[in-house]
Formats: C-alpha cells, sequence, structure tokens
C-alpha cells in the first residue's frame, strides 16, 4: 500500500516522537494515511489519538514486534 506520509519514531528524541507524529497526522487531507514506524508498541499514542482527535481517525496494526512495530492511521 502507498501511504501519503511516513514517520519513523525511532528516528527522533523521546520528547519530539507525539509532536511530530500528530503535526504529520493533522497535516493529511481527509481519506489519507499515514504509516507510522516504532520500536515498541504504540499503544499510548493510540489512547492519545482516541481523546485528542475522536472519531477523526482509524487505527491499524501492520505489523506487531517484538522488534518493529508498524500502524497505519487513516484521517476520517
Amino acid at each position: 500500500m502507498e501511504y501519503d506520509a511516513r514517520v519513523d519514531a525511532t528516528k527522533y528524541p523521546p520528547k519530539e516522537k507525539h509532536p511530530v507524529i500528530f503535526k504529520t497526522f493533522d497535516g493529511l487531507a481527509s481519506g489519507q494515511t499515514m504509516e507510522l514506524t516504532n520500536d515498541h508498541d504504540p499503544r499510548p499514542l493510540y489512547y492519545q489519538f482516541a481523546i485528542e482527535r475522536e472519531g477523526a481517525f482509524d487505527w491499524k496494526y501492520l505489523e506487531e514486534g517484538p522488534e518493529t512495530w508498524r500502524v497505519a492511521i487513516a484521517k476520517r
């Protein structure tokens, strides 16, 4: 699948990860999808999305560890 944006969270210091991810998501048009790559399960990020972007996204795991997690996050 082609993604409209990609974020490899392993490339950022911890305090920059979520701001970069949200900025990338916010830059998507409705119907576009970003791919997130991380070195741990981003479940806490999912909960943050559920609170801060309630009803605005779809979340689908593409790969679930043990070393790499990949998630498709689509903007509704």
